[in-house]
């Protein structure tokens, strides 16, 4: 039998019923966390990588692997999916939200929980990567975590065939990624901390039938991809963080908080986005 795997990358922030970083933040470090709020939003983050998973299952995907893609990446209650499923474990992965894209045999990348890019109108907990990233730019195209991970998913031949989150994250997603991308919004936005939502147990039927029609239709898909070399650009909040990135060899200063470099494929554009997001973890305080 001819292998149809899928990955599912499940991140927090556009799950339903979340709109508050103390719903998503893991309690062990401490700060303006609830444990109880973090549990039922894990409980729900992972009832819909379930209905996701279960989707491409009764689409005949042979292999469904759910990529925890959430801060610590330890969200996941494994309990909770369905029999069969793989999932990984653990924020140190080689690709991180898209780990298993590389693997052979994969017919299309799932985004589930998905949130909008870093300052848009309306989109509940909007951001990309972290806190202190204020733009990412792909040859003059602003784009957010779905945008960077669709690229790495393409740089191994994988078409994103799925996204659910808020309804803003997914226009950006079918701006971007097109019309193709089956997009289930399970929450309204109403502004950077609040949304209307669906029931929880509707909001997962959407998406298990999403998820099932997107995989059925996976053979017309095909991978995102930009111009290649490509020039990406990464705003900061702050100049020190400017600072410390123009030091990464072959990034260069734009202005005082931003830095770009050129790539020549979507494997070194991301990892060089990612080594910039760490060296611009710098105090500011002097």
């Amino acid at each position: 039998m001819t292998e149809r795997r899928v990955v599912i990358s499940v991140d927090m922030e556009g799950v339903c019923g979340v709109s508050s970083w103390v719903q998503v933040s893991p309690p062990e470090f401490g700060g303006l966390v609830s444990g109880a709020e973090y549990e039922r939003a894990r409980e729900r983050m992972t009832l819909e990588a379930a209905a996701a998973a279960q989707g491409a299952l009764d689409a005949g995907a042979t292999d469904v692997l759910v990529n925890d893609s959430h801060d610590t990446m330890r969200n996941l209650i494994p309990e909770l999916l369905p029999d069969g499923v793989r999932f990984t474990s653990g924020h140190d992965k080689p690709l991180s939200m898209v780990q298993g894209v590389q693997e052979p045999g994969v017919v299309g990348l799932l985004f589930v929980g998905y949130h909008a890019r870093v300052g848009s109108v309306r989109g509940p907990l909007a951001h990309t990567w972290n806190g202190f990233i204020r733009d990412v730019v792909v040859n003059g195209v602003s784009t957010g975590e779905y945008g960077l991970n669709a690229l790495l998913a393409g740089h191994y031949g994988v078409p994103v065939l799925f996204a659910s989150g808020d309804d803003v994250a997914m226009g950006e997603i079918t701006a971007e990624l097109g019309s193709g991308v089956v997009t289930v919004p399970v929450k309204e936005g109403l502004s950077a901390f609040a949304a209307a939502h669906l029931h929880p147990r509707e909001a997962q039927r959407r998406i298990r039938d999403g998820a099932r029609r997107a995989v059925e239709a996976a053979g017309n898909a095909t991978p995102y991809v930009t111009r290649w070399p490509a020039h990406a650009q990464v705003s900061f909040n702050h100049q020190a963080r400017a600072d410390a990135g123009e030091r990464v060899p072959g990034v260069t200063r734009v202005d005082a908080v931003a830095v770009g470099w050129h790539s020549p494929d979507a494997y070194h554009l991301f990892q060089t986005f990612r080594m910039l997001a760490k060296v611009a973890e710098v105090r500011l305080d002097g």
